[in-house]
């Protein structure tokens, strides 16, 4: 049977209250930053939820001898934001994988062609194929920035079975695209919305998530 991309959207309350509030046009900016924070921590969570390697350790608890289970920290974890509107989602996703290395990868999209460039590039030239890899982007529009941003990271080693993406909204043009070249890839998302605009925005979606976060 051949793989499928997969998208998870989900359906916790917190989620879909905090996309409620960044959807709406009169959020001011620092709660729609809020916002984005919360669902990245929650998006996080998910993604992690069985992808983390664990090992068990020998523990001595005030009454017994017994064991537990840890996050193997000699597994390599690492984390892309792609700037700007990526590092809204940063903090909280680094706060639940603290051991993880940050690659910082800034994209620009040209208004009129909807064509992705690279004005930043913090990746590694080489990394190591067993690294686990979270790419933080709001938002999957087009499908041409992460198309990119991955085409980059696998290049340079990556295995993009290792690969998740933590998305605010999702459109049908950029999961079309991911799917026959990324079968294996994972998506944790809170919508995946009806279209894509001729200005390339998601519809309803919630406006430029960068704009929006940083009040610009």
């Amino acid at each position: 049977m051949t793989p499928q991309l997969k998208v998870f959207v989900l359906p916790h309350p917190l989620i879909r209250h905090w996309l409620a509030v960044a959807r709406d046009r009169s959020t001011p900016f620092p709660l729609f930053r809020t916002a984005l924070q919360e669902l990245s921590r929650w998006l996080t969570y998910e993604a992690i939820r069985d992808w983390l390697p664990t090992q068990e350790i020998a523990i001595e608890t005030p009454l017994s001898a017994t064991t537990g289970l840890v996050i193997d920290t000699q597994t390599p974890l690492a984390i892309v934001p792609i700037m700007r509107a990526g590092l809204t989602l940063l903090e909280p996703c680094q706060s639940l994988i603290p051991g993880a290395k940050v690659y910082h990868l800034g994209m620009v999209r040209d208004e009129n062609t909807l064509l992705a460039s690279c004005y930043l590039d913090r990746v590694p030239s080489e990394i190591d194929p067993n690294t686990r890899i979270i790419i933080l982007e709001p938002m999957l529009a087009t499908g041409g920035t992460i198309l990119q941003a991955l085409k980059l990271l696998t290049d340079r080693g990556a295995n993009p079975e290792l690969i998740r993406i933590i998305s605010i909204v999702c459109a049908p043009p950029a999961l079309q695209k991911l799917s026959p070249l990324y079968p294996k890839l994972q998506i944790f998302a809170s919508a995946i919305d009806e279209t894509v605009n001729d200005r390339g925005f998601i519809v309803p979606g919630l406006g430029d998530a960068g704009d929006r976060a940083f009040g610009t």
